[in-house]
C-alpha cells in the first residue's frame, strides 16, 4: 500500500471527472480503497429506512468517495501542489512542492 499525502481536514480540489474544478475539505480517508471523502462534493442520494436516529426515513443526500488520485492539495496560496516530506528539527514534516513553504 502507497503513502497516502492526502491527510482529513487538508482542502483540496478536484482535477478529474464529474466534479473537476470542485474545492472542499476532506473528511474521512479510506486508506484500503485508496479514497476520500470531501465535503459538498460528489452528493449522491440514498434512501434511508426509519431507524432510532431517523424515524422519519426517506431520502437522505451524502457525499461519495472519490480516488486519491483525483485529488490536488491545495496550498495557502490558493494553487494546486504535489506534497512532499522532509526533517526539519528531527520531525517529518510535510511541505508544498510549488512554494517550498511547510503545510
Amino acid at each position: 500500500m502507497n503513502k497516502l499525502k492526502i491527510k482529513s481536514g487538508d482542502t483540496v480540489r478536484i482535477i478529474a471527472g464529474d466534479h473537476k474544478g470542485q474545492e472542499g475539505k476532506v473528511q474521512k480517508i479510506l486508506r484500503e480503497k485508496n479514497k476520500a471523502i470531501v465535503e459538498g462534493v460528489n452528493m449522491v442520494s440514498k434512501h434511508e429506512k426509519p431507524s432510532a436516529s431517523n424515524p422519519q426515513g426517506g431520502i437522505v443526500k451524502k457525499e461519495a468517495p472519490l480516488h486519491i488520485s483525483n485529488l490536488s492539495l491545495i496550498d495557502k496560496k490558493g494553487d494546486n501542489t504535489r506534497v512532499g516530506y522532509r526533517t526539519e528539527d528531527g520531525k517529518k514534516v510535510r511541505f508544498s512542492k510549488k512554494s517550498n513553504e511547510v503545510i
